[in-house]
């Protein structure tokens, strides 16, 4: 299992995304959010292809497609780390902290 705890900056919140894959492609995901525009992405994205969320182009797989219904915010980094712990789990990149130093 690879889990990605995700801190979004100025909006507060935190969401824990759970990743598990049994054969390294396919993976069973739990999203656990504090942000209310991730309601229904709880329920809607429940699984997804590794392969091409990790080797597709950005935007054209179905983390970024679930997002887009529900994020009115095109700079959260949510759907990234959704899509690092989709990698991390099918063991497609070993883990390591992503980090962003944001000043002014």
């Amino acid at each position: 299992m690879a889990q990605v705890d995700i801190h979004a900056g100025i909006c507060g919140f935190t969401t824990t995304v759970k990743a598990t894959s049994e054969d390294k492609q396919h993976t069973l995901l739990e999203i656990i959010s504090d942000c209310p525009n991730f309601d229904l992405l709880k329920k809607e994205l429940t699984q997804a292809d590794a392969f091409v969320e990790c080797f597709g182009k950005i935007g054209e797989g179905q983390v970024y497609q679930a997002f887009r219904k529900c994020c009115p915010h095109g700079a959260c980094p949510v759907p990234s780390g959704v899509i690092k712990s989709i990698e991390i789990a099918c063991e497609l990149a070993l883990p390591k902290d992503v980090i962003m130093e944001i000043s002014r």
